[in-house]
C-alpha cells in the first residue's frame, strides 16, 4: 500500500473537518507527491455527506485516514446505489447481532452477492482491500470491473487496505456513473467516417442503449443514421462510441436526441486504416486491422465487452490514447458494406458478416458475397470502401474445400449443436443455416446462433417457432455451399 505521509494525512483530516487551511504551495507540493490529492477526497466526503451516505464519528471527525470496516462500507454501498429492498433472500449470520446498526445493510449486500459471508460469517469489523472494494463497487453499480479499477488506480495497491477517505472517493465517482433516463448530451464530435464520440451528463439506461430505442432517440439530417447501439467506453463515466452510416465529408450535421437539438458536428473524411484484404472461404473475405498500427476494434474498449475480452481489453482516455499512443476506433460493423471487383468484371457489393469483427483475438471483420455467388479461383479481386483505406486491397482467389458436417445433437426442442470436421474459426459459422428433413419429407431450417461457437461446434436455432419431435430422425444438410454434403443425421430421444 502507498502510505500517506503524516503531513498529508493531517492536511486531509483538517480539510475534511473544515478546521484548518494550508498555504497553496504546500497543498500543491504534497498533492503532487501523493496519488490522490487532498481536495479530491474532501470533495468526495462532502458530497457523500450531503447525500447522507457517509457520516462522521461522535468526536466530529470523518476518520478519512482510518481503515474502513466491512460494516461501514456495506452501509455506504447500500445508500449510495439505492440497494435497499433489492435482495430477494434473507441470509443469516453467526457474527451479526440482529439489532446491530449495520445488520440490514449486511443482509442486503450478501443477498445481492455484492459481499460474501462464508459459513455465515460477515466479519463486520474486517478490513477491505483494493481488489475487494473494486469488485464490490462494480457489482453495486452493475458496471464492468475494469472501469471501476481504472477509476481506483489513483488510490493504492491491490494488497493494501482501504481507508474511509479512499472508499469515499471511489464510491463518489461511481455514484456519478449511475445511469439516468434523463441523461443529456454535453458534447458530440466525429472521430472518423463512421464513428461519433458522444458524451452525456450521465450514463444511459439499458433501455435507452437498446438499438431499437436508440434509433428513435438519435436523429440526424442529410440522411445520416445510427447503425447500431451506442456503446459506453471502458473507464469513462458517460462517453459513448456511436456508430453511424458513412458521413459526407464537410457536411454540417445536427444531432437531435429525444426530440431536442443536442449538438452539431462536421462530417469526417477519415477512413479507417486496414492493412490487407484476403479470402477466407469460397464466398467470404476479410479486412485486417492491426492494433500495432494504432487501430482498435471497439469491442476491446467498450464497457459491455471488457469482462469477456481478457488481456485484450484496455482503457482509452478522453483523447482515445493509451500507453502514449492515440488509437483510431472501428465502431460496429453492423450494416457495413464494401465493393469487391474481379479483374475484368463488374463490381459486387459484399455485406458484413455479423459478429466477425474481432474474434479469436484478431481484428478481421468478414464480408460475404450475395447468396449463391462465390469467388472464382485464379481471379484477382480488389476491395474498395467509402469508410476504410486498405493498404493491400487485392488478392487472388483460391480453392477452398468446404468443411464437412460430421455430427448433430439436440440441445433443446428448438436448438441443435452442429459439429464440423474442423474448427472454422473467427465466427465463420455466422450467417449460415442448415436444413433438417424428417422421414415424411417435412423440412425445417435452423440458423446459427451468434457467438455460440465452441471450437468446431456451433448452436443452430430452428426458425419460425419450429420444434424437434421426440422419436424422430432428421437428415442434416447445409443450405448453400458453406459445408460439404454429408449424411449427417439427428435422432431426437
Amino acid at each position: 500500500m502507498k502510505k500517506y505521509s503524516n503531513k498529508l494525512a493531517a492536511m486531509m483530516l483538517a480539510a475534511a473537518l473544515g478546521t484548518a487551511t494550508l498555504p497553496f504551495h504546500v497543498l500543491q507540493a504534497d498533492a503532487a507527491q501523493a496519488p490522490l490529492a487532498a481536495q479530491d477526497i474532501e470533495q468526495a466526503v462532502q458530497g457523500l455527506s450531503q447525500l447522507r451516505v457517509m457520516q462522521g464519528y461522535q468526536d466530529g471527525t470523518m476518520g478519512i485516514t482510518s481503515p474502513i470496516t466491512r460494516a461501514e462500507l456495506a452501509k455506504m454501498l447500500v445508500l449510495a446505489f439505492g440497494l435497499e429492498g433489492k435482495g430477494e433472500t434473507e441470509p443469516s449470520f453467526t457474527d451479526v447481532n440482529p439489532n446491530a446498526w449495520y445488520e440490514r445493510y449486511a443482509t442486503e449486500l450478501v443477498a445481492l452477492d455484492i459481499m460474501q459471508a462464508p459459513d455465515g460469517r460477515f466479519d463486520p469489523r474486517g478490513s477491505v482491500t483494493h481488489a475487494e472494494l473494486v469488485q464490490m463497487v462494480s457489482k453495486a453499480l452493475k458496471r464492468d470491473a475494469k472501469s471501476v479499477d481504472y477509476w481506483a488506480q489513483r488510490l493504492y495497491s491491490e494488497e493494501g487496505h482501504t481507508t474511509r477517505g479512499q472508499a469515499a472517493y471511489l464510491i463518489s465517482m461511481a455514484h456519478d456513473a449511475i445511469p439516468s433516463e434523463k441523461a443529456k448530451i454535453t458534447s458530440v464530435r466525429a472521430l472518423n467516417a463512421i464513428t461519433l464520440i458522444v458524451t452525456f451528463d450521465a450514463p444511459l439506461t439499458s433501455d435507452d442503449e437498446a438499438f431499437a430505442k436508440a434509433k428513435e432517440d438519435f436523429k440526424f439530417n442529410d440522411g445520416l443514421a445510427l447503425t447500431n447501439m451506442p456503446r459506453l467506453k471502458t473507464g469513462s463515466i458517460s462517453t459513448y462510441i456511436v456508430p453511424t452510416s458513412v458521413q459526407k465529408p464537410g457536411t454540417s450535421y445536427t444531432l437531435t436526441y429525444k426530440g431536442k437539438t443536442a449538438g452539431t458536428f462536421t462530417g469526417n473524411s477519415t477512413k479507417l486504416d486496414m492493412t490487407e484484404a484476403r479470402q477466407v472461404t469460397k464466398d467470404t473475405f476479410e479486412l485486417e486491422a492491426l492494433k500495432t498500427n494504432g487501430v482498435v476494434d471497439y469491442g476491446y474498449v467498450i464497457s459491455a465487452y471488457s469482462g469477456g475480452r481478457g488481456a485484450n481489453a484496455f482503457v482509452l482516455d478522453e483523447n482515445n490514447s493509451a500507453d502514449g499512443k492515440v488509437y483510431q476506433i472501428i465502431s460496429s460493423g453492423q450494416a457495413r458494406e464494401v465493393t469487391i471487383t474481379p479483374a475484368g468484371g463488374q463490381p459486387i457489393v459484399a455485406k458484413y458478416v455479423p459478429f466477425t469483427q474481432s474474434t479469436d483475438g484478431k481484428q478481421e471483420p468478414k464480408f460475404r458475397l450475395p447468396e449463391g455467388q462465390t469467388l472464382t479461383p485464379g481471379v484477382t479481386y480488389t476491395v474498395i470502401s467509402d469508410w476504410a483505406q486498405i493498404a493491400n486491397p487485392s488478392f487472388v482467389a483460391g480453392s477452398f474445400a468446404p468443411l464437412e458436417i460430421i455430427g448433430a445433437e439436440a440441445v433443446s426442442d428448438s436448438s441443435i449443436a452442429i459439429t464440423l470436421s474442423e474448427d472454422p474459426g473467427d465466427e465463420l459459422f455466422s450467417g449460415r443455416s442448415v436444413e433438417l428433413t424428417d422421414a415424411d419429407g417435412n423440412q425445417y431450417v435452423a440458423t446459427y446462433k451468434y457467438s455460440s461457437r465452441k471450437g468446431a461446434v456451433g448452436i443452430f436455432d430452428l426458425t419460425q417457432e419450429s420444434k424437434l419431435k421426440p422419436g424422430t430422425t432428421y437428415t442434416i444438410k447445409p443450405l448453400g455451399e458453406w459445408a460439404g454434403e454429408t449424411d449427417a443425421v439427428l435422432t431426437v430421444n
